[in-house]
């Protein structure tokens, strides 16, 4: 009876330890600023979380990026894959704070300077 007991209770704990082992990673909702809003923003982003640029009437694939820091934030180009397009955005890599400056080569805009911070 004794054993049964045990052995109860090791199935149990086993049952714990293993479902909390499948416990769903929190998600972290991006964040979407359309392009004339970034002009000397400040944009707080937490790590692995990315920013959405919606670039309205602009070609998706025609803004590039240049990152003070790049070990804090990576930009990820716009594209059009299988008739689905992707904004440009960026990803924060790490803790810490850089300037960005996007540019368009479709010309007519002036160069966009913000800031990100990124936090835990």
């Amino acid at each position: 009876m004794k054993s049964l007991r045990v052995f109860a209770a090791v199935v149990a704990i086993s049952a714990v330890i293993g479902l909390s082992a499948c416990a769903p990673t929190p998600v972290v909702a991006p964040v979407t600023i359309s392009v004339g809003d970034l002009q000397g923003a400040s944009v707080d982003l937490v790590v692995g979380q990315v920013l959405n640029i919606n670039t309205g009437d602009l070609d998706v694939d025609s803004y590039a990026a240049e990152i003070a820091d790049s070990g804090v934030l990576e930009f990820v180009q716009g594209n059009t894959e299988g008739g689905a397009t992707f904004n440009p955005g960026f990803t924060a890599l790490a803790v810490g704070e850089t300037a960005v400056t996007m540019t368009n080569a479709q010309g007519g805009i002036q160069p966009l300077e913000f800031t990100v911070t990124v936090s835990k």
